[in-house]
């Protein structure tokens, strides 16, 4: 213990608020992507649905270092996309924060679709029948009756997500790297720290996700504990 309070005086900080703000990013945009794409997945029956639900349920059995792998290849500097890009916009994904953002987006898609998808799904059709015989437009009866009903889901999306992106390590690596200050997020230190065979700052970086990562998931039951009482 003495090992680690020290260690926790010396640690490097940096990776623990990079992986913070990828997280924080990466959840307001996937939240301000997902709202209306899974609202048109709880209200659509044809086969384009099904397609796009399995597209955006792959990130959950693909090996992350696949789904890198491919970022990397699209977004590389001297080809396609990537080489358009650097061209036209002087932008890279690769080895760059903005490319943790987009991997991250990408990989975490599922975790912010699904509770989403599922909250306006249990809206009852009766309440979003009721506003549109008053009158209300779609638009209106989303912004005032669905969303207002989907909260718990909403926030439920936005601590998965977060959570989510704290632990990731092997999408992140591929298409950022390991830069200090700028790619080199907690999980990386970590991986850094065990090959250096620096256990206690491993231990350190460890506890920290560990310890943020237990918080968010028991916030996650307790949210839909209280909200289930609630609907009783």
């Amino acid at each position: 213990m003495n090992n680690l309070n020290w260690v926790f005086g010396i640690l490097d900080w940096s990776p623990i608020w990079l992986t913070f703000k990828l997280a924080a990013i990466t959840s307001i945009i996937l939240l301000i992507l997902c709202l209306p794409i899974a609202h048109w997945l709880s209200q659509s029956t044809n086969l384009l649905k099904i397609f796009l639900e399995v597209l955006f349920t792959i990130p959950l059995f693909l090996p992350p270092s696949v789904l890198g792998f491919y970022l990397l290849i699209a977004f590389s500097p001297n080809r396609g996309l990537g080489k358009w890009l650097m061209g036209h916009f002087n932008l890279s994904f690769v080895f760059s924060f903005e490319g943790l953002i987009l991997a991250s987006i990408l990989y975490n898609l599922p975790f912010m679709i699904g509770p989403l998808k599922s909250g306006f799904m249990l809206v009852p059709d009766e309440i979003k029948e009721a506003s549109y015989s008053l009158g209300k437009s779609k638009w209106t009866t989303f912004y005032k009756i669905i969303l207002p009903n989907s909260i718990p889901s909403i926030i439920t999306g936005m601590i998965q997500t977060f959570a989510h992106t704290l632990g990731e390590f092997g999408v992140v690596l591929m298409i950022g790297g390991n830069i200090p200050g700028i790619t080199r997020v907690a999980s990386i230190a970590i991986y850094d720290s065990v090959e250096n065979l620096d256990y206690p700052k491993a231990q350190s970086y460890a506890l920290i996700l560990f310890s943020i990562t237990f918080i968010l998931v028991f916030l996650i039951f307790l949210i839909n504990r209280n909200f289930r009482n609630l609907a009783k």
